[in-house]
């Protein structure tokens, strides 16, 4: 996921991209303020709605965005490239979503050693503190929510759970962890250390593995899962690509009847899923209102040096089947908030 040796390369070459893509991509018009977004990927819908929403506050508060992101989640060297690229150009502050969240501090340091507001978006630093301020979901309440859901239901049905968990990636990031933990530990599980995946000893979890957020990855994972034990029925997914690959791959192996889906995320398409039964139920985000906070705070900052405060975006639980004890919006609600 590295492409040390070729980082002042890298940085020239982004700056070329900027200077290729006009504004969202865009480079600043004279006086505007400038704001950075790095996002993981410019593939999933969710970074999109995110951009969509910087570029909205920018047009009303007379800003400009640059917009960056890695080839793929996890990627933490382009994110590193696109500050040092940021700082070069003079960026009054960079909104990121860090692919890495304990990796990616020292370039915030030097960021914010150089005078910019660093504002996190939807995934927190590790520590937290490295950023001025963390506009996101409360990604465990996002687990939770899922968890207490899936074990009311498996419940009231009298079902004993074998649960398979489709997470991010390696690294341990924050928000993979919070929306693992908050999950298992809403379903009833004891997760012994909360910062740390893997290390429950419950036999009711099948394993864990990893998707990347992508459809791809969701699908490998499930199919790795399911070759561990076919009798797996309740599947959690780190977000909506990826409950689409689980899906996928049980779809082919004729057990898409018999298992349980539950995600983050609250997309379009993630709330379609809802609708369809695809998904049991998804805990909706608010990434347009992220980037929108964020690029609000930055245009203050640039003009009086005010810094924001941490701030929870939101989290509603989305399904069609609702539960007993636990609060939910319907499918129809979902798709008027779909990523607002």
């Amino acid at each position: 996921m590295s492409r040390r040796a070729f980082g002042l390369t890298a940085v020239a070459l982004l700056a070329l991209t900027v200077a290729a893509c006009g504004n969202g991509g865009g480079g600043s018009s004279s006086g505007a303020t400038l704001v950075g977004l790095v996002t993981k990927t410019d593939t999933n819908p969710f970074f999109v709605k995110m951009k969509e929403g910087a570029q909205q506050a920018a047009s009303s508060a007379g800003a400009t965005v640059q917009s960056f992101a890695g080839k793929q989640d996890g990627d933490n060297q382009s994110q590193v490239d696109a500050i040092e690229n940021l700082i070069a150009s003079g960026a009054k502050g960079i909104l990121i979503t860090p692919s890495d969240s304990k990796a990616i501090v020292p370039s915030v340091d030097k960021a914010r050693a150089a005078g910019l507001l660093v504002i996190a978006l939807d995934t927190q630093l590790e520590p937290a503190s490295a950023a001025d301020a963390t506009f996101a979901t409360d990604n465990y309440k996002a687990g939770l929510l899922i968890g207490q859901w899936a074990k009311a239901k498996f419940t009231k049905e009298g079902k004993q759970a074998k649960i398979a968990l489709l997470d991010l990636n390696p690294n341990q990031v924050s928000v993979d962890v919070q929306r693992d933990q908050g999950f298992l530990e809403g379903f009833g599980v004891d997760v012994k250390d909360k910062n740390r995946i893997g290390d429950e000893a419950d036999p009711r979890i099948v394993g864990h593995d990893v998707t990347d957020g992508a459809p791809e990855g969701g699908r490998t994972a499930m199919e790795n899962l399911l070759q561990k034990d076919p009798g797996i029925n309740l599947v959690y997914t780190i977000n909506e690509p990826a409950a689409a690959g689980a899906y996928e791959a049980l779809k082919a192996a004729g057990k898409e009847k018999d298992v349980v889906i539950v995600s983050v995320d609250g997309g379009c398409p993630g709330v379609n899923n809802v609708k369809a039964g695809v998904i049991g139920a998804t805990s909706q985000q608010y990434p347009l209102k992220m980037a929108q906070l964020g690029v609000e705070a930055v245009t203050k900052f640039a003009k009086d040096g005010s810094k924001p405060q941490n701030t929870d975006t939101g989290v509603t639980l989305i399904t069609d089947q609702p539960a007993d004890g636990v609060e939910s919006k319907d499918s129809a609600f979902g798709l008027q908030n779909c990523w607002g």
